[in-house]
């Protein structure tokens, strides 16, 4: 194993303090009590709010049901492409990377525009669904499609034929499992941008829990940073579960079985 040069540390160091230090000054933040006192009435007053626990079941239900829509459309389209349309993968690509250049306000005029039904899906906290699919896509198509390249897809499927296999079996019992560090990775993503988003829910009127995080941090700062600081503790357990139960289902992050 090459060791690390003063450089290294040193860089290492850096990244460290850039990224670790906004989170420990947060936590700082909210023990703050004035006068020079600390304590942890920020986040006593904090779960005595009566809409948190509304409000962050709201945000997990979003992430999973997004995280469910980009399993069941994106995976067997990539399928499809790499397998019968190759040609096809400049137009995936361009659509994949257009929430990055697409302004997220743009993204809910154009969907409040087009989509305006049925009733029993707008009017609903699942309506955000379908702009979070389109937010997180990139994040997931770049990680299924990395978990794709790094398998021989057609070697698989004409085995899984030659033995009678219809194409949902071989992508239910070969491709899924062959594909699971990606699909832990695309997960962890999609999970992360959901339970952190703002302008849709914010421009739709839907109280999920980032738009708590606003309202809070508009009269009470230290609960804010008490309530961000729960917020990336909450989605941090929930990446730890993802993985647990990919390693439980065989799976390296190096993508080694």
């Amino acid at each position: 194993m090459k060791r690390l040069g003063v450089g290294g540390w040193v860089i290492l160091a850096l990244a460290t303090v850039y990224f670790i230090g906004p989170l420990v000054l947060t936590v700082i933040f909210s023990l703050w009590e004035g006068r020079g006192h600390y304590g942890i009435s920020a986040y006593i007053t904090l779960l005595q709010r009566p809409n948190i626990v509304k409000s962050l079941l709201v945000s997990v239900e979003l992430s999973l049901a997004t995280c469910a829509a980009l399993l069941v459309l994106l995976l067997p389209a990539m399928v499809f492409m790499n397998l019968y349309a190759p040609r096809l993968r400049p137009v995936f690509e361009f659509i994949a990377a257009l929430p990055f250049v697409v302004p997220a306000i743009a993204l809910v005029a154009g969907l409040s525009a087009l989509f305006t039904g049925p009733e029993w899906l707008i009017g609903t906290p699942f309506y955000l669904v379908i702009p979070y699919f389109f937010l997180a896509l990139p994040y997931a198509y770049r990680g299924i499609d990395v978990g794709i390249r790094a398998i021989d897809l057609a070697t698989l499927t004409e085995a899984g034929q030659s033995l009678g296999a219809g194409m949902g079996q071989i992508i239910r019992l070969v491709v899924l499992p062959s594909l699971r560090s990606a699909l832990v990775g695309s997960t962890l993503l999609t999970l992360a941008v959901v339970m952190g988003e703002f302008t849709f829910a914010n421009v739709l009127l839907f109280h999920t829990f980032a738009v708590l995080i606003n309202e809070v941090g508009q009269n009470a700062p230290t609960e804010a940073a008490a309530l961000s600081t729960l917020s990336f503790l909450i989605t941090w357990l929930a990446m730890a579960g993802v993985l647990l139960a990919g390693r439980r289902g065989g799976v390296q992050l190096s993508g080694a079985r």
